[in-house]
């Protein structure tokens, strides 16, 4: 049976996904780089609904879609003064670059890749850091 996971383990994925998507873009694979960005946000996104939203550790159900998921974090974490307001909208950003990459074939453009990596750099270093100034990182 299988463990839940819990904040620190999300931000440990989001880490693993980030570097896998730093890889890729080095091999000019844009498009699978899109999307390793993009889950490294989600799951640092997770973690941060762990740490602030009592109820989302016991409705996970509630955030377990895309969607949901980033609903969630723009109300509770973005609304809730938490994270700054750009990062809810470069996750919007990114999921839309993963979604071009993954369902159709439209090519994603390295400097496209580029930036979706550098976001989601930028948003797991602030995620970290609000978890952090919250006194809840582990």
């Amino acid at each position: 049976m299988s463990q839940p996971l819990t904040k620190a383990s999300y931000l440990a994925k989001a880490e693993r996904a980030l570097s896998g998507a730093r890889i890729l873009l080095k091999n000019d694979d844009s498009e699978v780089a899109c999307d390793r960005a993009y889950y490294a946000m989600f799951d640092a996104a997770h973690a941060a609904l762990l740490t602030f939203v009592a109820e989302v550790e016991a409705t996970q159900s509630s955030v377990k879609t895309h969607r949901s998921l980033i609903a969630a974090f723009g109300r509770h974490l973005v609304l809730g003064g938490h994270i700054a307001m750009e990062f809810g909208a470069s996750l919007n950003k990114v999921e839309r670059l993963r979604l071009l990459a993954d369902y159709t074939g439209d090519p994603v453009s390295i400097d496209d890749a580029t930036w979706a990596v550098a976001q989601a750099d930028a948003f797991i270093a602030a995620v970290r850091s609000s978890l952090i100034a919250s006194g809840k990182l582990l």
